[in-house]
């Protein structure tokens, strides 16, 4: 899938309106951090050699604000927390240690640097702030801005259409039939993949018809479009049959993973790309998180690769089968720091509610022996407000 990734191209916009984009460029910073050696404390800023002392106070240092001239020796400036230090001044008194006696001000004992930030003590001019492939978040943004950038170079959201099929389903609100289900999967589709940095839409839903599924595909904008349901080989899965009509050309035809197995990959004959999910709710999501999140960052330059942590398993685990199987579970946090994961029981891959519960995926690999507890797994953690 990664191999068949199409990079989207770049554009700039405003650092307010970066947040969650993918960076396209180096940020280098235009000057230290801060400009000026500051003070870290309100208090007086004076040369160490002449602490302790009592010394003639010159005048003030606020922020925005400084104290122009030079200090002479045997003068003190009252200072204000980030105000610059005037010349020939080393050292901040912390203002509750300090006695002012009118024009005079008594400065104890106070060790050479104390309470001074010196420049560039957060980062030097032309240091890289931030890399090409990070995703933007409210604290890189703010180095972005403390480094003097007002727009960053992104990498443009890809278009994702989602287009949910099968004759039982409906539109969330809808009135039912006896036997229809509400579009579960696809809503939560669409805000995984805006969280991962697309523009994402979702297609009226269309039923087990060739002539609808080749209609709505040809007429769906995107860089990619999802298709959910229709995956399998049964007579009535014939989303990969009606894509045959336009072009469809196969990389990946399944996958050997559980829930999830007729997940595929391909591309049109107009060069969207167009991936398969399963039309059950949880191995749709499963899915998502494996191989659509990956797909969306590598096609904005960022580091595709599924970021495991180690965890230890709440219970015993049985022998895995053939397929790699990656079953919801609760994430607990030890005393200690340790992360312990329990798996439902129930890991059937229509139940909603099971996903809604679980924090994380613990991946058991295929062929994998039994696991007694405590024995070491490897989760996926996924993101929960």
């Amino acid at each position: 899938m990664l191999a068949w990734a199409v990079a989207t191209p770049f554009e700039t916009v405003a650092l307010a309106d970066s947040v969650g984009r993918t960076l396209a460029e180096e940020i280098h910073a235009i000057r230290d951090q801060p400009p000026y050696p500051a003070s870290a404390m309100d208090g007086w800023a004076a040369a160490a050699a002449d602490i302790p002392g009592r010394l003639r106070i010159a005048g003030e240092s606020a922020a925005g604000s400084p104290y122009a001239a030079a200090l002479a020796r045997g003068e003190a400036v009252r200072i204000f927390t980030g105000a610059a230090l005037p010349p020939g001044a080393d050292t901040v008194v912390v203002q509750e240690v300090a006695r002012r006696d009118g024009e005079l001000v008594d400065l104890p004992p106070t060790p050479r640097g104390q309470f001074v930030r010196p420049a560039g003590c957060d980062f030097r001019g032309g240091e890289r702030l931030l890399s090409r492939g990070m995703k933007l978040d409210a604290w890189r943004l703010s180095l972005a801005a403390a480094g003097g950038r007002g727009a960053l170079s992104v990498a443009k959201r890809p278009l994702v259409s989602f287009l949910s099929t099968g004759e039982e389903i409906i539109d969330p609100g809808s009135e039912p039939g006896p036997y229809q289900i509400f579009d579960a999967a696809t809503v939560a589709l669409v805000a995984l993949a805006g969280g991962w940095g697309a523009a994402a839409r979702r297609l009226k839903p269309v039923g087990d018809d060739i002539a609808a599924t080749v209609k709505s595909v040809r007429e769906a904008d995107g860089d990619l479009i999802v298709t959910i349901g229709g995956a399998s080989v049964g007579d009535h899965d014939l989303v990969k049959p009606a894509l045959t009509q336009l072009g469809l050309e196969l990389s990946v035809e399944g996958v050997n993973v559980r829930p999830g197995r007729p997940t595929w990959f391909g591309r049109l004959a107009d060069g969207r790309r167009v991936l398969g999910l399963p039309g059950n709710p949880a191995s749709a999501l499963v899915c998502a998180e494996l191989f659509l999140g990956p797909l969306l960052l590598a096609m904005q330059g960022a580091d595709p690769a599924l970021r495991l942590v180690a965890a230890g398993a709440a219970a015993a685990f049985p022998a895995n089968g053939p397929r790699e199987h990656w079953m919801r579970a609760k994430i607990a946090i030890g005393a200690d720091g340790t992360l312990s994961a329990e798996a439902f029981a129930d890991q059937d891959s229509s139940l909603v509610s099971v996903f809604a519960s679980a924090d994380a995926l613990v991946r058991r690999r295929a062929g994998a022996p039994a696991l007694e507890a405590g024995g070491p797994v490897e989760a996926l953690l996924l993101e929960r407000a």
